[in-house]
């Protein structure tokens, strides 16, 4: 976990080693400025002289500068290497997921996925920003102070080898108290992630239903649980304090006692004022980098278990990969279903598609009619190779798709979804996600025939109209049309409609799929619906029942051989459903 981890410093690494020079360089002078200081204080004691006194002096103040450069320095390169090796981080992490398929997605919630990107990050960055300045200066304090202490103060020493075990066992039974609670904390902020996600993306239906006040309980007792959890850990991590206290004062007392007794007792030979006020500053900074070490051990402890958390992410591997030498050319749009059977987790009982075999040829107009559940989503997203086959093959262009590179595959098969997502932005920058180099002309042209030219017009801005998040500032039928468009900018091989005409009138399904045969003639074009109009006109129509193409045909032949299909055309024609 830790090599994975640092492999995101990178450019940062010299930003990192010259924080651990400066923290032992700072360790160093902070040690040695009791030391002089006590030699100050035994040579005033003496009579020293005035100049004598004042070099001293000089040294002191040089010391005092120096250490206070060392460690603002080292607070600036410190933060600066903790930013970046964030930045590193949460990048990784974006691409890592960027290079998830739906069955990786499917894994993760996306609340969980923005906690490690934010929350899980922040921590390890604080923790690495300690790592590299306080995990270092805190336990070279702690070494250099002990054993000055020892040449300092002899015998009087053994006070702190009292102490310190004692402090230490205190701050490491204070810190195993407190981990599991700490560790609670973060699958609840999956929780109050995904109830503001939620309630942020159904704000309609929230309000529609006048559910507001059920959200604001739901999101009150996800935040309560957090709060809770954390005063759990933060009572247990506030006994750091009084145990901190309790172990300085009786170092105080015992240095103060001990110490005054001794010279009083040797008259000042061997052990003098001097050397009794070192002890008592080695003393306070001994205790101190204890506690700071304990404040390193209970930030670790938060930042463990975001580590293993954000390593699953990086350590998720990808189930659709490239095969060694993969074919970038996509000859046709045409497409072969061989014997292919498909269920979407290695653990699930019934197959979303069974024995499926069905030919297209490139060009054709193909019509996917079937109840819910049926299979024909599950059969254009293996186009794509959005999932693999369980069993068989599908064939783009006369081979499997396993055999293409995966960016060539998916840029020559464009899919339109019932609810496909616009994103903030202008029209025309939602437009050339399908052409990112598409000319203001063609993006007209492909909205015009998408019939998406008629309301971006009535727009003060047109094109330049800005889109919020999700495409909630337009309709259903104008956000599908916006889409359509999108995707035939792509000019692809393989156009696929999953019930993506469904919020536009009749007369306006009609005029785009006549613009199809204008705009995209050569494009294989498999429509996904649930009206008998949409696909009347097709070259074929696969009807699917139960996971299984049922019937294949055209509208003509489907009416007199297909029972399922004559009962959805009887229906819908005649009393039926009424279309807008």
């Amino acid at each position: 976990m830790l090599k994975k981890l640092s492999k995101c410093i990178r450019e940062f690494k010299k930003l990192s080693i010259v924080t651990l020079i400066l923290m032992v360089a700072e360790a160093i002078i902070e040690t040695l400025i009791p030391f002089i200081t006590a030699d100050l204080v035994n040579s005033v004691k003496e009579d020293a002289g005035i100049s004598s006194v004042f070099i001293t002096g000089l040294i002191l103040a040089a010391m005092a500068a120096a250490s206070l450069f060392c460690g603002g320095m080292a607070g600036y390169t410190s933060a600066k290497a903790a930013a970046g090796f964030a930045k590193n981080l949460r990048s990784d992490v974006f691409k890592k997921v960027q290079s998830f398929d739906f069955k990786n997605i499917d894994g993760f919630s996306s609340s969980s996925l923005v906690t490690r990107l934010t929350t899980d990050v922040g921590h390890l960055q604080m923790s690495y920003m300690m790592i590299i300045r306080t995990a270092v200066r805190s336990p070279l304090m702690l070494i250099f102070s002990t054993v000055m202490a020892y040449l300092m103060g002899g015998i009087l020493s053994a006070a702190f080898v009292l102490v310190i075990p004692i402090l230490a066992f205190g701050l490491l039974l204070i810190g195993r108290k407190a981990m599991p609670a700490f560790r609670g904390v973060f699958k609840k902020y999956d929780k109050l992630n995904e109830s503001i996600e939620e309630n942020v993306r159904a704000m309609r239906v929230v309000k529609g239903f006048s559910r507001e006040e059920y959200e604001k309980r739901k999101f009150e007792k996800a935040s309560d649980e957090i709060q809770n959890d954390f005063l759990k850990a933060e009572r247990i991590v506030a006994l750091n304090s009084p145990l901190m206290n309790f172990c300085m004062y009786f170092i105080m007392v015992v240095v103060l006692l001990a110490g005054s007794m001794i010279a009083v007792t040797n008259k000042g030979v061997g052990f003098d004022v001097g050397q009794l006020s070192s002890m008592i500053i080695y003393g306070t900074q001994i205790l101190m980098s204890l506690m700071m070490l304990s404040m390193i051990y209970v930030m670790l402890t938060m930042s463990l278990e975001s580590a293993k958390r954000i390593c699953q992410v990086l350590d998720e591997t990808p189930h659709l990969t490239n095969c060694p030498d993969p074919v970038k050319v996509i000859p046709d749009g045409s497409v072969e279903f061989k014997n292919v059977s498909f269920k979407y987790s290695d653990d699930a009982k019934l197959y979303a598609l069974e024995k499926l075999d069905l030919k297209i040829a490139s060009g054709m107009t193909v019509g996917i009619l079937g109840s819910t559940g049926s299979g024909k989503s599950s059969l254009c997203q293996l186009i794509p190779r959005l999932y693999d086959v369980t069993e068989g093959q599908v064939l783009v262009g006369g081979r499997d798709v396993r055999d293409y590179d995966l960016e060539a595959l998916r840029g020559e098969v464009a899919m339109v979804l019932q609810k496909n997502l616009l994103f903030s932005g202008t029209i025309a920058e939602n437009l050339r996600w399908g052409n990112e180099s598409a000319t203001d002309e063609e993006l007209r042209e492909a909205c015009r025939s998408s019939c998406a030219d008629e309301f971006i017009e009535s727009f003060p801005d047109k094109y330049q109209t800005h889109i919020t998040q999700g495409g909630t500032n337009v309709s259903g039928g104008q956000k599908q049309r916006l889409c359509i468009a999108r995707a035939l900018l792509k000019k692809p091989k393989i156009l696929i409609l999953d019930d993506s005409t469904s919020a536009v009138d009749t007369k306006t399904d009609a005029m785009i799929r006549d613009a199809f045969k204008k705009y995209i003639p050569s494009t294989t074009k498999i429509i996904i619906a649930q009206r008998v109009a949409s696909v009347m006109d097709a070259d074929m129509i696969v009807v699917m029942d139960k996971c299984r193409a049922a019937a294949v045909g055209t509208h003509d032949e489907l009416i007199n051989t297909c029972d399922i299909y004559r009962d959805i055309y009887l229906q819908q024609t005649k009393g039926g459903e009424k279309d807008e």
